[in-house]
């Protein structure tokens, strides 16, 4: 498998440090609102990449972090009058209801960085003794100076990055791009006890002390959206390399594009955003998950009720082909599509063209069913690679329960109907199609016979 690195910019041969054990970290949410689809983009997209290194018969271990002690989520309580404790409680869960109804699977870890302080505040102590740091005024900086490749993530230079931002003046720094390691703690916020005085740990920190512990280094591969490219994993990289005296710090860089939501990206910040609940109540999670998938994960992706739509439609026709009967003749050829498939995965996780594949195994089901082939080892295939894409197959009207247990009431239906055209009782036989409508089946009159399918709503 060939797999872009955002560090030397190029894809490359995916490789682990340590034979088939993978060890991948994915910067998670700070938990002060509800999830939007947005973060959805990005879990399903590592969440892809996970199944895929497993099909291909890796053990990935697999920890993603919830930064749940930061300046937003003391903002948002005090205005909601509660603790910061019962926010992100709120906030964590409704993540979870999110990702798990869009079948994103469960990492294998989920540390917190209030559950992490002890040794977030020991890996800031080494970065002192070593140099690589200095307390000032209550808080610690990170020497950037010391770091003699900053910046070689996002491909910038200091004095570029210098040039190019707006750095707010703080006089306990001894260089303006300094960032914050400790926190000195303010009247009234959350804080702990450490060499420095109270405080808290600053953002970039967190993810090395939780990544080191939980991994080891170097890590197979770190992932998080473009977004977090600069300043977030290039900080992660100078302190880590500093912290630990080795290269890398992680060996395959994975960054995803963002959702945006007009013209820009969507974010909580902005305030532009639609929530996975939200979407959810209109979309089915294999129509969302075909949405993002159906765009390559390092490009941008706009978002559109138009795009999910037909999405949607297009879930439909896969859920349609594993629901015909087997005619039971002779097997369907089907060498070529795991072959099509496995080689678009492996061309950096081309999701795009996988799917693709997957369509044009579903069309030779429904074609190989009208010519009396046998398709159930399509049908078995096309779940197999549709499941490697998280797709479940199922309708979002049926709260999660697959309508084939319907399919032999149906068909008797369907049946029936036809017997009464052929009678030409044709009130009747619109009687059953309408009824049938009713409940999500739709009917296709064809040369061949009737074709049904299940259709769901995009509204």
């Amino acid at each position: 498998m060939r797999l872009f690195n955002t560090l030397t910019g190029q894809a490359e041969e995916f490789v682990p440090s340590s034979g088939n054990q993978v060890k991948m970290y994915v910067c998670g949410v700070t938990p002060y609102s509800s999830a939007h689809i947005g973060h959805a983009l990005s879990y399903v997209t590592f969440d892809v990449l996970r199944r895929y290194l497993e099909s291909l018969g890796y053990q990935v271990t697999h920890v993603q972090n919830f930064t749940d002690v930061d300046d937003k989520i003391i903002q948002r309580a005090r205005q909601e009058g509660i603790s910061e404790e019962a926010l992100v409680a709120r906030y964590i869960d409704d993540y979870f209801q999110g990702m798990d109804a869009l079948n994103v699977q469960r990492a294998h870890h989920y540390p917190r960085a209030t559950q992490t302080i002890t040794r977030i505040v020991e890996t800031i102590q080494t970065l002192v003794d070593k140099g690589a740091a200095y307390p000032a005024g209550g808080d610690v900086y990170f020497r950037v100076t010391r770091s003699s490749d900053y910046g070689q993530l996002s491909h910038r230079t200091l004095e570029g990055m210098m040039a190019g931002a707006r750095v707010q003046v703080d006089e306990n720094k001894e260089h303006p791009m300094d960032f914050v390691l400790w926190k000195a703690a303010k009247p009234g916020e959350p804080s702990w006890d450490s060499p420095w005085g109270a405080g808290r740990p600053g953002w970039h920190i967190e993810c090395t002390t939780m990544s080191l512990d939980l991994l080891g280094d170097p890590l197979d591969i770190h992932g998080g959206g473009q977004d977090l490219i600069f300043p977030h994993h290039e900080n992660e990289i100078a302190q880590s390399q500093a912290y630990t005296g080795r290269r890398p710090f992680a060996r395959h860089w994975v960054h995803n594009g963002l959702l945006q939501l007009g013209e820009e990206k969507m974010s909580k910040s902005l305030g532009n955003l639609v929530s996975v609940e939200e979407a959810l109540s209109r979309y089915s999670p294999d129509a969302l998950r075909l949405y993002f998938l159906s765009s390559h994960y390092r490009s941008p992706l706009r978002y559109s009720d138009e795009g999910c739509a037909a999405a949607e439609r297009s879930a439909d026709r896969l859920r349609q082909s594993l629901a015909l009967p087997d005619p039971g003749g002779t097997p369907m050829d089907l060498g070529q599509y795991r072959e099509r498939f496995d080689a678009s995965m492996a061309d950096d996780l081309n999701t795009p063209r996988a799917i693709a594949a997957l369509f044009d195994l579903a069309r030779d089901i429904n074609r190989s069913r009208e010519a009396g082939l046998g398709t159930s080892a399509g049908q078995e295939l096309l779940r197999r690679l549709g499941n490697i894409l998280g797709l479940t197959f199922k309708t979002r009207e049926s709260g999660g329960q697959d309508h084939l247990a319907a399919k032999p009431f149906i068909e008797l239906l369907v049946s029936t109907r036809n017997e009464l055209r052929r009678a030409k009782q044709y009130a009747l036989a619109d009687q059953v199609r309408q009824g049938l409508a009713q409940h999500g089946v739709v009917l296709e009159d064809t040369p061949q016979g009737t074709r049904w399918q299940l259709q769901t709503s995009s509204s």
